[in-house]
């Protein structure tokens, strides 16, 4: 796979509680669990080389965020998304477009 040319960002989400916590990640719909004492990083690309983010009701960023009592759910404005541990291995992709995932150095 190429360079990417656009942005990456990341958001990390972490379960402090004793229950598994719902992610949901929008506007995908996808729903992922998060085990007790554990953490998910979301990860988006914008496919724009200036870094655009489009979708936030709150101006140009790149997530945003809601939050429940046994959820949260995460509005991911890129292009794609990945769903990855906090030493970034990947546990779901959703699109086949997004860069290649792999542990962070």
């Amino acid at each position: 796979m190429g360079t990417f040319a656009g942005s990456t960002a990341r958001l990390t989400v972490a379960n402090g509680g004793e229950k598994h916590l719902e992610l949901a990640v929008e506007p995908w719909a996808d729903i992922h669990r998060i085990p007790p004492e554990q953490a998910r990083v979301v990860v988006t690309h914008s496919p724009a080389a200036n870094g655009a983010w489009n979708g936030t009701a709150f101006g140009d960023e790149p997530f945003q965020v809601e939050h429940r009592a046994d959820s949260v759910t995460v509005w991911a404005n890129g292009h794609c998304y990945h769903i990855s541990d906090r030493e970034g291995h990947e546990i779901q992709a959703f699109a086949d477009q997004c860069p290649v995932q792999g542990p962070s150095a």
